[in-house]
């Protein structure tokens, strides 16, 4: 696996035959009650990654993985592809083979007391989730938010995992010094598709009482209607539910797209479609063959069946920050009814949240007032930091 240039040195006795040099790998765990799941525990260099902005603007995000590949297993996934780099495939291991950063909290608080770090916002879960089952074997996040919050720095988090209940002490703690937005994924609202299409998730019923737990706590908590899955999910009997019961276990904002399907996951969504909905594959095939993301038309289509589900339960639209994918810092919402304007763009083609008003300032200004005027040096490739 392609780690040597990413994690620092470390050598086990324990270790897989041919990884016991690898530098930074530790070893290699299966345990009973994650079967099928193989866990590969590493020492990370680093913690923070820099992720440049979808909309070409040239500013710029921050982001954690504790974690790489995610065993909720989402067919949809967008952050399929990269666990290529990896040197696994985007599909079965990228489900069942989870790097573990075990020292990424160590790591981080060092990162964060550098004289050099301006307390950026730090998103968390925008590309494998923070909260997978994972979590509740190697209570990372703890560390983590405490790094985040004895640096002064803002953070979010988005998760699909029920996990996080756990934090909400914690979390509360951590509000009371700097700025923290939470927003739950929860895109399907049938048991039974849900379970089909994300199986390794809690039920729709546990996030949405995550939901209601952290709203309960004082804490502001947005709901990702991501991704609505044409002719699957687009239904006005399902938008009305969703937005319906988001907007009854107290969601704060409600953001959706459309479903987008980079190259990397278009051949894992295509032979799910086959096997259980043989007879969609040639309108998705229209939509999607050449495009990452669902054509304008349907997009636009999409936001005129929503904007008015929202209105009619009173809830406001969330913003997702293009660099990191997160809902960005102080909840901006558009006033309920409100028509989306103009979205941010992406460096090429429409972006999955085309659908979303822009708020009159970046999400992130309020948190950070200098977002705006962080650039991306253009003499170099920004290249992701993995470990």
């Amino acid at each position: 696996m392609r780690w040597s240039g990413q994690a620092i040195d470390a050598s086990r006795s324990d270790a897989l035959p041919g990884l016991e040099s690898n530098s930074g790998f530790v070893r290699s765990v299966t345990t009973p009650e994650f079967a099928g799941v193989t866990f590969h525990e590493v020492l990370a260099k680093s913690a923070l990654n820099r992720v440049p902005s979808a909309d070409g603007s040239g500013t710029y995000g921050w982001t954690i993985n504790p974690y790489r590949g995610c065993s909720h297993a989402c067919v949809y996934c967008f952050a399929r592809p990269t666990h290529t780099y990896l040197e696994f495939d985007g599909g079965a291991d990228f489900d069942q083979q989870i790097v573990v950063k075990t020292n990424v909290a160590d790591v981080l608080h060092r990162e964060l007391t550098k004289p050099s770090w301006d307390r950026h916002p730090v998103a968390l879960g925008t590309n494998t989730d923070p909260y997978q089952r994972a979590e509740g074997k190697y209570r990372l996040m703890p560390g983590v938010i405490r790094a985040l919050a004895d640096s002064g720095t803002p953070f979010s988090i988005l998760t699909k995992g029920t996990l996080l209940r756990r934090d909400i002490p914690l979390l509360v703690e951590a509000a009371r010094s700097v700025p923290v937005d939470l927003a739950m994924s929860i895109a399907v609202y049938d048991d039974e598709l849900q379970q089909q299409v994300e199986p390794g998730t809690p039920t729709t019923a546990a996030r949405l009482a995550t939901v209601r737990a952290i709203r309960d706590a004082g804490l502001t908590c947005s709901v990702f209607l991501m991704p609505v899955l044409p002719y699957i999910t687009d239904t006005r009997a399902h938008l009305d539910g969703a937005v319906g019961r988001a907007a009854a276990a107290g969601a704060s904002s409600v953001m959706y797209s459309a479903l987008h399907l980079r190259p990397g996951v278009k051949p894992w969504w295509f032979a799910w479609l086959q096997r259980t909905r043989p007879d969609l594959v040639e309108r998705y095939r229209s939509m999607y063959l050449d495009n990452t993301f669902a054509p304008k038309d349907y997009r636009r289509w999409l936001s005129e069946r929503v904007r008015p589900i929202l209105r009619a339960h009173g809830m406001g639209l969330g913003h997702v920050d293009p660099a990191t994918g997160s809902m960005g810092f102080s909840n901006r919402l558009s006033e309920p009814g409100a028509a989306p304007a103009t979205p941010a763009g992406a460096i090429s083609g429409p972006s999955p949240f085309e659908e979303q008003s822009r708020p009159t300032s970046s999400p992130l200004k309020r948190a950070d007032p200098g977002f705006d005027q962080r650039l991306v040096p253009r003499a170099a490739p920004v290249v992701p930091t993995l470990f």
